[in-house]
């Protein structure tokens, strides 16, 4: 009885060691690739001027935290934002230009992409520059944009002005 009861302890603590084990890192290479196609579909519908392009990409919880504007809180908000900025800046001539070598990363259901970017002129001249992080989730299988924010690495107009 005192050597089934040994054994017991034994398979016990063997289960709780290997309960503890590390285990290897999940292979986040295809959803690094996923959550980095989104972006590349953003700049594509954004440089088309197609609004509605670029909010369908945007979670219907989704929450733009635009320079210069109040944020825009779900899709239908991000979707009005979009309908008009996209349709002026291509209008305007200006193209967004991302930088491929951006950082991203995965855990679980949650993805992120932060990089710099460029806008450039027709003449293909850069008139800004900035960075931007944006936060993904899967949802339904699919990486959405749930969170979106960036910036200029100019100056705000009132600090230049106030020089």
């Amino acid at each position: 009885m005192i050597n089934l009861s040994k054994l017991v302890v034994f398979a016990a603590t063997f289960a709780a060691l290997a309960a503890c084990a590390k285990t290897a890192p999940a292979d986040t290479a295809a959803d690094e690739a996923a959550a980095r196609a989104v972006n590349v579909a953003w700049y594509k519908a954004y440089n088309a001027g197609d609004g509605a392009a670029v909010a369908a990409l945007y979670a219907e919880d989704a929450v733009l935290n635009a320079p210069g504007a109040p944020a825009a809180r779900g899709k239908a908000s991000i979707s009005e934002f979009y309908l008009k900025n996209a349709a002026e800046s291509a209008a305007a001539g200006f193209a967004l230009v991302d930088d491929p070598s951006s950082d991203a990363g995965v855990s679980g259901d949650l993805a992120w992409q932060s990089g710099t970017f460029k806008i450039n002129d027709k003449s293909g001249a850069a008139v800004d520059a900035g960075k931007y992080i944006t936060v993904f989730q899967r949802k339904d299988g699919k990486w959405m944009i749930i969170r979106d924010t960036w910036n200029s690495d100019a100056a705000p107009a009132s600090a230049a002005a106030s020089r």
